[in-house]
C-alpha cells in the first residue's frame, strides 16, 4: 500500500539530490499506477491528492486523468471534491478525456448540495471547452435564477467562460445580467460586474444598451465610498470599504461611459468623490486610485476631472515604492494623448525619474518623456535628455539615443539645431546610433547645402577629440570624403572674420588614425571601406595629396576583406592618367536623394559663432584650421 500525502511530502523534503527526489516519486508513481491497476477505490482519493502534489513538482502524472473522472462520478462529497480538485490542476480544455465528464458536471449541477453545484460550476468556469460549454449554456442559465446567493455568483462566473468560449449565444446571459447588478450579496455584485464587463469587451456593441443601468451602479458605488452597507466590515481593507468589488465598478463605469457625453456625467460626481476621498497611504487606496485613473481617462470627462487624475499619477510618481512608480509611468503613456497639457505639468517629475536605479522605471520614463515631446518643448526636453545620455549605463544608451533621434528628426525646430543635436549625440552615444538614424544624418547634411561647411568643420574637430564612437566617425569620414574641400579652401569664416583652413595633410593623418584605431575593431573592415572612398574622393578636393592618397589605398590591396580589395583596386586604377578627364565628374558629391526628408525645411544660422579649443590660434593661418564647438 502507499503512503499517505503528508508522508509523502516528508520524504520528498529529506532527498539531499536531484537523483534521490526522482527515486522517491518514481517509487510511489509505481505504487499508485499499481492501486489505480487494482481498481483501489478506498484509496484513490489519496492517491489523487498525491499526484497533485507530484503534478505541482513537474513530474507527469496522465495516467491519474481517469481516475479523477472517477471521483467526480462518486456520491461521496469528500472524494467529489478531490476528483474536481484533480480535474482542475491535472487536466486542461485540450485535454481528450475531457469531454467524458460532461454528463458528471451536468448531473452535478442539478444535484441538490449547493457545494456540489458550485464544484460543477467551478470545474466548467476553469477548464471547459467550447463543445462543453455549448452543451451545458442552458443548465449555467438556468442556475443564475437560482434563489441562493451563492450558486447565483458561481453560474455568473462560469457564464464567463461560456461568453468567452462561445460568442453566438453570449445574447442569452444579457437578460440576466440586471438582477445580478441589483443584487444586494456582495459575492453576487462582484460577479454581475466581472460578467458584464466580460460581454463588454467581446461586443463593445452592447454599451449602448447597458448603460442604461450606469445609476444602479453609481449608487452602489456610492453606498460604498460614503456609509458602507450591511456586512461591509467583513470586506473592509485596510480602511477600504470593499476594494475589490470598487475596483470592478470603476473598470465597470470606465467601459460605459467611453464615447458619451451624457453617460460621463452621471457617473463624473462619483468618480471626482472616489479620487479625492480615497486615502492613498496604503496600496490598496492607490488601487482603487489607480482604477478611478483609468475610468476617467476612459470617459468623456470634464478638464478639470481629468487634471485630477493626471495629478493622482504624479503623486504616484513622488513615491518611494518602484512598484507604484511603474504604474503610474504605464497609465501617464496610455492617457498623455488624452490630456497632453496635464501631463506637461509634471514634465519635472517624470525627468527625475530617468535617474532612478531601476531600469525599467527608467526605459519606462522615457517612453512618456518622448510622447511628451512637442514643438514647444523639444529644446528643454533634448537638452535633459542628454544630460542623462551623459551619465547613463550603457544597456539603455541605446534606447536614449534611438528615442532623442526620433525626437529631433520629428521636432527640430532647423536644420542646424538638428545636425548639431545629432552630432552631440554621436559623441556621447555614438557606438549606439542605428544604421538607418546614421544615414538619415548624412541626407540631412548633403540636402543642406548652406551648412556644409559647417558641419565638415564641426565633424572635423569633434573626431580630432575622440575617435571612440563609431556613429561620429562613420559620419565623420563619410563628410570628410564628400565636402573636404570646405576645410582646405578656407571658404568657411569663424567668428572674427578670419578664413577656417585645415592643412590637406591633416585630413589625411586623422583619416590614418582612424584606420589604425578604429572605433569598433570587430567592423574595422566596414570602417576601412568608408574611409576608402573618403580618399578616393579627396582626391579632386586635396590633388596636393594624391600621392600619399595612392599610398594609403594600395595598403587595402591585402586586406581579407574580398570586398574592400576589390574597391581599392577600382580606386587606384581610377588615379591613373587615362581618367584624368573624367575623374573630377566620377568622383563629384553624391546627388541629394529624391526622397523627402522629415524634420525642419529651415536652415538656421549657418555661420560659425565660436571656435573649436582646439583649433583656436590657428584660425586663419595657411595650415591651420579651426571649427564650432559642441552643441
Amino acid at each position: 500500500m502507499s503512503i499517505k500525502l503528508r508522508e509523502l511530502i516528508r520524504s520528498i523534503r529529506a532527498c539531499k539530490t536531484a537523483a534521490e527526489e526522482r527515486a522517491v516519486v518514481a517509487r510511489e508513481c509505481a505504487l499508485i499506477r499499481t492501486a489505480f491497476k487494482d481498481d483501489d477505490t478506498q484509496f484513490r482519493h489519496r492517491n489523487i491528492a498525491k499526484l497533485l502534489f507530484i503534478h505541482m513538482m513537474g513530474y507527469p502524472t496522465h495516467f491519474g486523468h481517469i481516475e479523477c473522472l472517477k471521483l467526480i462520478a462518486s456520491n461521496k462529497f469528500p472524494e467529489k471534491r478531490v476528483g474536481y480538485l484533480g480535474l482542475t490542476q491535472l487536466l486542461d480544455e485540450n485535454t481528450e478525456v475531457i469531454m467524458l465528464v460532461t454528463n458528471s458536471i451536468k448531473n452535478d449541477m442539478g444535484h441538490n448540495n449547493q457545494y456540489v453545484n458550485g464544484l460543477a460550476l467551478c470545474a466548467l468556469g476553469n477548464i471547459a471547452s467550447s463543445e462543453m460549454c455549448r452543451d451545458l449554456a442552458r443548465e449555467v442559465e438556468m442556475m443564475m435564477n437560482s434563489t441562493n446567493p451563492y450558486i447565483r455568483k458561481k453560474a455568473a462566473l462560469c457564464a464567463m467562460r461560456v461568453v468567452r468560449k462561445v460568442e453566438e449565444i453570449e445574447d442569452k446571459f444579457n437578460g440576466r445580467v440586471a438582477p445580478l447588478l441589483e443584487d444586494r450579496n456582495h459575492g453576487v455584485l462582484i460577479s454581475g460586474c466581472c460578467l458584464l464587463t466580460t460581454l463588454l469587451e467581446m461586443n463593445p456593441d452592447y454599451v449602448r444598451d447597458f448603460r442604461r443601468h450606469i445609476p444602479l451602479l453609481v449608487r452602489a458605488l456610492k453606498n460604498m465610498v460614503q456609509s458602507g452597507y450591511g456586512s461591509a466590515a467583513e470586506y473592509d481593507i485596510a480602511g477600504i470599504t470593499d476594494p475589490f468589488l470598487q475596483a470592478r465598478l470603476l473598470r465597470l463605469l470606465g467601459l460605459l461611459g467611453a464615447g458619451s457625453v451624457d453617460a460621463s456625467d452621471e457617473m463624473s460626481d462619483i468618480l471626482a468623490q472616489v479620487a479625492t476621498n480615497t486615502e492613498g497611504a496604503k496600496n490598496t487606496g492607490n488601487a482603487i486610485l489607480y482604477e478611478c485613473v483609468l475610468a476617467i481617462m476612459s470617459i468623456e470627462a470634464e478638464s478639470s476631472l481629468r487634471v485630477l487624475a493626471i495629478n493622482i499619477l504624479g503623486r504616484f510618481l513622488l513615491s518611494r515604492d518602484n512598484n507604484i512608480r511603474y504604474v503610474a509611468l504605464s497609465t501617464l503613456q496610455r492617457v498623455v494623448n488624452v490630456d497632453v497639457k496635464a501631463v506637461q505639468r509634471h514634465r519635472t517629475t517624470i525627468i527625475e525619474c530617468l535617474k532612478d536605479s531601476d531600469i525599467s522605471i527608467r526605459k519606462r520614463t522615457l517612453d512618456v518623456a518622448y510622447a511628451l515631446i512637442n514643438e514647444e518643448n523639444i529644446k528643454g526636453m533634448i537638452k535633459e535628455l542628454l544630460n542623462c545620455l551623459l551619465v547613463a549605463e550603457t544597456d539603455f544608451k541605446e534606447d536614449l539615443c534611438s528615442k532623442i533621434c526620433m525626437a529631433v528628426e520629428r521636432y527640430s525646430p532647423d536644420r542646424r539645431w538638428q545636425l548639431d543635436t545629432l552630432i552631440k549625440v554621436m559623441c556621447l552615444g555614438g557606438n549606439f546610433v542605428k544604421e538607418a538614424q546614421r544615414e538619415h544624418f548624412c541626407q540631412v547634411v548633403a540636402s543642406t547645402p548652406e551648412l556644409h561647411s559647417y558641419t565638415v568643420i564641426k565633424l572635423y574637430f569633434n573626431m580630432k577629440d575622440s575617435l571612440s564612437q563609431e556613429a561620429l566617425v562613420h559620419v565623420g569620414v563619410w563628410c570628410l570624403g564628400e565636402f573636404g574641400d570646405h576645410l582646405v579652401s578656407g571658404r568657411a569664416v569663424g567668428p572674427n572674420k578670419e578664413p577656417i583652413r585645415v592643412a590637406p595633410s591633416d585630413i589625411l593623418d586623422l583619416l590614418q588614425d582612424v584606420v589604425r584605431k578604429p572605433p569598433n575593431p570587430d567592423k574595422a573592415y566596414a570602417i576601412h571601406s568608408l574611409v576608402a572612398a573618403a580618399l578616393i574622393k579627396l582626391v579632386t578636393r586635396c590633388p596636393s595629396e594624391i600621392e600619399r592618397i595612392r599610398k594609403a589605398l594600395r595598403r587595402f590591396e591585402c586586406s581579407l576583406s574580398v570586398d574592400l580589395q576589390q574597391r581599392s583596386c577600382e580606386f587606384l586604377e581610377l588615379l591613373e592618367s587615362e581618367w584624368s578627364a573624367s575623374r573630377a565628374g566620377i568622383l563629384d558629391r553624391m546627388p541629394v536623394s529624391e526622397r523627402s526628408i522629415s524634420g525642419a525645411d529651415a536652415v538656421g544660422d549657418s555661420s560659425i559663432d565660436e571656435v573649436h579649443p582646439s583649433a583656436r590660434g590657428r584660425v586663419g593661418g595657411g595650415g591651420g584650421g579651426g571649427g564650432p564647438t559642441d552643441p
